[in-house]
């Protein structure tokens, strides 16, 4: 099996450490994990001040609280990220865990009505593009030249949406691709996502799935967004495609939400009008020497960040210890990885890159669920660890 690779150079942002970029390392020393600060001299803990990583984010300014700690330093990025890869692993020195903890992991579907559009002109069209330029021609009419223009919810997107259905084009994807409800959905429990340098898990029931680069919002309890990182959203098209009851199954499984490098909170280097322009790359290299790139452009996006963040979190529903929200793809893979028409799915070994300048590179090697590490750190052992070192 391919062999993972890390370091800082190809994990950290465009502008490296300058930005505000607070992770989390396991200490074998005291037995738990630690929130640290990565900076350019190294990875400072600062679980003193900050017992988790919610505690960081419930700050009213994270960035400047996170750069106002000293904290301890306990070592070189290079030698922690070296670490995190399991092949490697010196279970006597610290490693990279996922960034997040206590918050919960939620996420967004159909968020880009550009490629939901596509998929409705396809499904209609039955292969002839003739056919596909009329229908594209009449949604055009209605929206306009660009889709990502089209507003969900808006009085333009409530026409074509009744258009599509009085023409037999209903879908459930329809509704909340353009409709006023976004899809928000739990991606998986608090303290479960796994992060870069490991394997993430893919459900050995599938024979038809793909990678879903996005970018991930980090929201406090308040409902402010007060930074992001990256994710993989890992899908099973087959499952999910049999019944959109399956979405549990589909999407909730063990070491299948993967988070990382980082969380890089807003400040002067960074902004939220910077993630809104950002574009997301994906390169997924197979064991058999297969290569696919693909990208994601959140410029594109149909809902904003702001809106999404509101639906998942308001006076309707309340997530006292925040939350990190997945936004969304705009990459679907259709290219034949193996016989003409079979389409793309994963192989056991795939190593899959997710990276964007402002957050670096989120690195993972596919691996059935069944062979990844069971998840077995929840809350009550994070809350142990921590009252035993005398953080609470």
């Amino acid at each position: 099996m391919a062999r993972l690779k890390l370091d800082s150079a190809t994990t950290l942002p465009h502008d490296g450490a300058r930005g505000a970029l607070a992770g989390r390392v396991w200490r074998p020393d005291v037995s738990g994990p630690s929130v640290v600060a990565i900076r350019p001299d190294g990875v400072f803990d600062v679980t003193r001040a900050f017992p988790t990583m919610r505690d960081l984010c419930e700050m009213p300014d994270p960035a400047r609280a996170l750069a106002d700690e000293q904290g301890e330093r306990i070592g070189d990025l290079d030698a922690i990220l070296l670490n995190t890869v399991p092949d490697n692993r010196d279970e006597t020195k610290p490693w990279l865990l996922a960034p997040n903890d206590l918050q919960a992991i939620k996420a967004a579907g159909v968020t880009f009505a550009i490629s939901m559009l596509e998929r409705v002109i396809e499904e209609r069209a039955k292969g002839d593009p003739a056919a596909a330029t009329g229908i594209r021609e009449q949604i055009v009419s209605m929206v306009g030249e660009d889709f990502s223009k089209l507003v969900p919810g808006s009085p333009e997107a409530m026409r074509l949406k009744q258009t599509l259905i009085d023409q037999g084009s209903w879908s459930q994807y329809l509704e909340v691709g353009i409709g006023p409800d976004a899809e928000i959905f739990t991606k998986a429990p608090p303290m479960s996502a796994v992060g870069t340098g490991v394997d993430a898990g893919l459900h050995p029931m599938s024979t038809w799935n793909n990678p879903e680069p996005e970018a991930v919002l980090v929201v406090s309890s308040t409902g402010k967004i007060v930074g992001a990182t990256l994710g993989n959203d890992v899908n099973l098209r087959d499952v999910e495609g049999r019944s959109a009851l399956l979405l549990a199954k589909c999407k909730d499984n063990n070491a299948s939400a993967t988070v990382g490098p980082f969380i890089r909170f807003f400040d002067a280097t960074f902004s939220v009008e910077d993630l809104r322009q950002a574009e997301l790359t994906l390169v997924v290299e197979g064991p058999e020497g297969y290569r696919l790139e693909g990208h994601s452009s959140l410029g594109k996006i149909s809902r904003s960040f702001e809106d999404l963040a509101g639906q998942m979190l308001g006076k309707h529903h309340q997530y006292p210890d925040g939350a990190i929200l997945y936004t969304g793809t705009l990459f679907a893979p259709i290219d034949d990885r193996d016989a003409p028409g079979q389409g793309f799915t994963h192989k056991i070994g795939d190593i899959v890159t997710i990276a964007t300048p402002w957050l670096g590179s989120l690195v993972n090697r596919m691996q059935h669920t069944d062979k990844c590490p069971p998840w077995t750190f929840g809350t009550s052992h994070l809350m142990r660890s921590l009252a035993r070192r005398g953080l609470l």
